[in-house]
């Protein structure tokens, strides 16, 4: 999948910061492109990155709901009117050009318009027919560092509306085995690593693990418990379906429980909170229980999600209600609600992992954040795979120490999954490490003034360019020191004889700054005598 061409006439969900935005987004195959391609925005705070990584997943969800609502249940309101163009594989290695669009002056309830270009020609596609969902990605992957509500919000309100679904389908007897369809948008941030951590190093490749935990001196995972409580007392007793009073669930939900159970080492169930404590001592035996059950860590990391979604049922009601009227706006100054571990309906608890140095096991939680963002953006890569899959990732490398963030991009193309999936990356960052590794196409730079938001391409190539000048062309960082040390070797060459700068020249880092400075008091040196 590629993204070619963005125009947004009006955004109300972003408060219209990108309204007149006009981007494009085309650049040239190159054969180390094969397994996904990668564009960067880059610029200030405030500069609409997040905004437009949102926007791009809303045209989306919209489309996805334009066609099946079932799968993705939640739209923007339709407020969102726009142009974008891009391509898709078909399966058998041919591009096809797509165009979705929604017109400024659109009704409420507008679908989302798709068009195949064929050579100068745009054909209609019936948004109720097969091909109008086979050209789209067939997965919008969202990922956030922090809590960055901005790019959230359309990934929560699809997983508010899944949570909404299973609870409701589970009381209809009608549909109650009938599998709740997949979401289309999954967002992938802090809350959910410990589910892309588990389904990789469960079953996937020996060499995926070591790729995944190798940066945290760890061989293996030992062992790791998940809890499904049932019946948290935020959530009051209805009457019993299938014997459960509190959270209802499907058939499939069910199955995957069952699965679960199957796959323990030991367990334990506590009828009063119907409360499921599972334990897994991993090894061979484990992975292969788990290898009847599940074909993928993907199948696996769908199966632990649908349920963590389910903890949005276990937030107040009158937190779910607040949490709604935000969404209906588009917007909230806080984080959204989050239920306390013990009223969760699905958590993980007490994830251990072998040391390479070998010794005690050591828990999940004494890893650092770069070494946490680290294995879960491998392990995202790794197991979602499908063709045309479109990742829109806010700051991947926010964490990383200079020297990882060096290599992000190497680790990236080094992932031991297939490379035959065309798919489509989106990042943002704050850095000159990423766009060093990307041609000058491939980078974005988006400045606001007057609160009008606009995109351009470097001037200069970024692909093997200097940190210096990536922070002078992308970010507007010149000369590339700190402010504090800029002022006082000004202040020097401006004010201080030979003897201060002498003085003060063995305290002062390599620089053109710093050499400029060593000439200045050449200078003074030769008056002087």
């Amino acid at each position: 999948m590629r993204l070619r061409y963005l125009k947004i006439y009006a955004s109300e969900e972003t408060d219209n910061v990108l309204g007149g935005l006009t981007i494009s987004l085309d650049r040239n195959d190159r054969p180390d492109s094969d397994s996904f391609s990668t564009l960067c925005l880059v610029g200030p705070n405030g500069s609409g990155k997040s905004q437009l990584l949102q926007t791009i997943a809303e045209i989306f969800q919209d489309a996805w709901n334009t066609h099946s609502p079932a799968h993705e249940r939640a739209a923007t309101g339709n407020s969102l009117a726009f142009e974008l163009v891009y391509d898709v594989e078909d399966g058998v290695g041919q591009r096809q050009i797509v165009k979705l669009t929604r017109p400024k002056s659109h009704r409420p309830g507008t679908p989302v318009r798709m068009q195949l270009g064929t050579k100068d020609l745009w054909e209609e596609v019936d948004p109720r027919t097969a091909p109008y969902g086979q050209l789209l990605p067939p997965v919008v992957v969202g990922y956030t560092s922090g809590g960055n509500e901005t790019l959230s919000l359309p990934f929560f309100k699809s997983r508010a509306a899944y949570a909404k679904d299973v609870s409701t389908a589970a009381l209809d007897v009608k549909r109650r085995d009938v599998e709740v369809p997949n979401n289309k948008l999954l967002l992938i941030d802090y809350g959910t690593s410990l589910e892309v951590l588990i389904a990789n190093l469960m079953l996937g490749s020996v060499e995926l693990g070591r790729r995944m935990l190798e940066h945290a001196a760890l061989e293996s995972l030992a062992s790791w418990r998940c809890v499904i409580q049932l019946q948290p007392s935020t959530i009051g007793k209805t009457r019993p379906v299938n014997g459960r009073r509190g959270v209802k669930l499907t058939h499939e939900l069910e199955l995957i429980l069952s699965k679960l159970r199957s796959c323990s080492t030991t367990q334990h169930h506590d009828p009063g909170s119907d409360t499921y404590t599972l334990d897994f001592l991993v090894d061979s035996a484990t992975r292969q229980a788990f290898r009847e059950h599940w074909t993928s860590a993907g199948e696996l990391y769908r199966s632990l999600h649908k349920f963590a979604m389910l903890n949005d049922l276990a937030i107040p009601k009158k937190a779910r209600n607040r949490l709604a009227r935000q969404l209906v706006r588009g917007n909230f100054a806080s984080r959204l609600p989050e239920p306390q571990d013990e009223q969760k309906v699905f958590r993980f608890e007490e994830v251990r992992f072998h040391p390479k140095a070998g010794g005690d096991s050591v828990d999940y939680v004494a890893l650092s954040d770069g070494e946490h963002q680290q294995a879960q953006i491998f392990g995202v890569f790794s197991m979602i795979t499908e063709t045309n899959a479109l990742f829109l990732l806010d700051e991947p490398e926010s964490h990383f120490n200079p020297q990882w963030r060096v290599k992000f991009i190497t680790r990236l193309q080094e992932i031991p999954t297939a490379k035959s999936a065309a798919r489509e990356m989106i990042m943002t960052s704050h850095a000159p490490f990423v766009p060093s590794d990307m041609h000058r196409e491939q980078v974005i730079i988006l400045e606001r003034s007057g609160g009008r938001v606009t995109a351009r391409n470097p001037n200069n190539e970024t692909f093997g360019a200097s940190f210096d000048r990536i922070l002078k062309d992308c970010f507007g960082v010149e000369p590339p020191i700190s402010n504090v040390a800029l002022v006082e070797i000004e202040r020097l060459l401006k004010h201080a004889d030979a003897k201060q700068i002498e003085d003060a020249l063995p305290g002062i880092g390599a620089s053109v700054e710093r050499a400029f400075l060593v000439d200045r008091f050449n200078q003074l040196r030769v008056t002087d005598t």
